[in-house]
């Protein structure tokens, strides 16, 4: 089955991509390996503000990662043109903008890893790096980037 296919079965429509907000471009691609910049989490078009472990849950938080990487799908077709052209997920690195006590940052990042896994079958699984920080540029709950490998 096609990745378009997949998205289609899972009623997910691909946003373009969007304006980088300081001085970096979306995504730069090296020989096969395409690098996309960090997607803060956004609901409604504004960034999904919070912080785990204070105002926001493990699910709120994963929900924030699921679109987030829906968001990085779409700057990946942008990329590649076709994302039946990616051979692979690489890596995909989130920051979890949470309290000191707070613990679930990996739970929080299987929002996005689980989505990505689902519509790549296995060429969605990946490396993966999930952090707490102290806070995250405009107050995002969430900030994921990712590495793909294309043919």
């Amino acid at each position: 089955m096609s990745i378009y296919a997949k998205l289609s079965e899972f009623q997910i429509t691909l946003p373009a991509v969007a304006t980088p907000a300081a001085a970096y471009v979306p995504f730069v691609q090296t020989g096969n390996l395409v690098f996309l910049s960090g997607h803060i989490a956004k609901k409604d078009g504004k960034p999904w503000v919070g912080q785990l472990g204070k105002n926001m849950s493990t699910a709120e938080g994963q929900a924030a990662a699921r679109a987030i990487a829906i968001d990085l799908m779409g700057t990946l077709q942008a990329a590649v043109g076709d994302l039946n052209r990616v051979k692979r997920i690489v890596k995909v690195m989130s920051l979890v903008n949470s309290t000191s006590e707070f613990t679930e940052q990996h739970l929080v990042t299987n929002g996005a890893s689980e989505l990505i896994g689902q519509v790549f079958g296995a060429a969605g699984a990946h490396a993966r790096s999930a952090f707490g920080v102290a806070q995250i540029p405009l107050g995002a709950c969430v900030e994921i980037e990712l590495i793909a490998e294309v043919i």
